[in-house]
């Protein structure tokens, strides 16, 4: 019995030395003329993903569905000093458009190194004002969005036995907060596949990196679809305020410092840390809480089923932008982006 309890302290200190070893010094990936792939890479996060994916000499792919907005990347991330950025438009909520994306990307650059699959969209609303089609609209984004990708390169990253897929999900996967509910779905599926997926292609010599970062200070509330004027007011001030969002180039350098290291796993943002942390360690706590949260949200009854973009309702509210605000619509947001609720694409949150 001794014995046995010496070998299985043995085994512990054995393996608290390697998994030590591990985050002491990983193993770096040099993406010198690697190809990476950013759905969701023609603003927000993606685009700023791509501009620092680009600084380390990576061929850089970016995918979106507005051809409009892909160029206007495209020029943004030449003048950041990315010089190779190919653009392809493609609707990742669509099976077949994704297959042959994946192809031409191939068909462009000869393979893929990296895939980082970022595409998403929001809608902020009560459940009373959210349909079935809500919840399809955001699971066909963000959980089959990421899934078709995924399912297009790993054939091709089997057969080399190497490739790195990097799900960019949310703090939404991991708290679910009132009035997202939808979007808080798709995450924590999008979770799922990717902690299962970490676990079973590590054998091929693929890795797969799980993101979860918290609200980000991108504007991409512009692009948000809110159901109701009051929803857009709550969202906005949260996305604004420096305590609780995240900046995106710092947000950016942390995950790409991620994906170079190979890391399993990582939350970005303090606020995002701590809230997974209270959640976790006290869910009744918690989810007592967000019921409180949610009677301070804006009251069912006034909002709608309709929903508005938050371009649109930016310039129907009379109070003043803040400096910094206004800086981060010019320079993560497309100018003068036409109101169309299919285009609404919403880094995380």
């Amino acid at each position: 019995m001794k014995k046995n309890h010496t070998l299985l302290k043995g085994g512990v200190l054995a393996l608290g030395g390697y998994l030590a070893y591990k985050k002491l010094w990983p193993r770096k990936f040099d993406f010198e003329n690697k190809v990476v792939v950013i759905t969701g890479g023609s603003k927000g996060l993606g685009m700023i993903m791509a501009r620092d994916f680009g600084r380390l000499k990576a061929k850089i792919a970016i995918v979106a569905r507005r051809e409009d907005e892909l160029q206007h990347a495209k020029e943004w991330l030449h003048a950041e000093g990315v010089s190779e950025v190919a653009v392809f438009s493609c609707d990742v909520a669509r099976e077949e458009a994704v297959r042959e994306m994946i192809e031409r990307v191939v068909a462009r650059y000869g393979s893929i190194d990296v895939l980082v699959n970022n595409a998403g969209i929001i809608s902020v609303g009560p459940m009373s004002a959210n349909g079935v089609e809500d919840f399809k609209q955001a699971h066909d984004v963000m959980f089959w969005g990421q899934l078709y990708p995924t399912l297009a390169v790993l054939p091709l990253f089997q057969q080399k036995r190497s490739g790195h897929i990097v799900n960019i999900t949310s703090i939404g996967a991991m708290v679910s907060l009132p009035h997202l509910v939808p979007y808080s779905s798709a995450k924590f599926a999008a979770l799922g596949l990717s902690r299962g997926l970490h676990a079973e292609l590590h054998r091929y010599g693929i890795k797969v990196s799980t993101i979860v970062p918290g609200l980000m200070r991108t504007a991409s509330h512009v692009n948000a679809q809110f159901k109701g004027a009051g929803e857009y007011t709550w969202f906005s001030t949260l996305a604004s305020m420096p305590g609780l969002s995240i900046d995106a180039e710092r947000a950016s350098r942390e995950i790409v410092d991620a994906t170079v290291r190979g890391q399993a796993f990582k939350i970005v943002g303090v606020a995002a840390k701590v809230g997974a942390t209270i959640y976790t360690l006290f869910p009744n706590f918690s989810s007592g809480a967000l019921t409180l949260v949610n009677r301070i949200l804006p009251a069912p009854e006034k909002s709608s089923t309709h929903a508005m973009s938050g371009r649109v309702l930016l310039a129907t509210q009379s109070r003043q932008l803040s400096r910094s605000a206004a800086q981060d619509i010019a320079r993560y947001q497309m100018p003068d982006r036409e109101n169309h609720p299919e285009n609404a694409s919403v880094p995380q949150f």
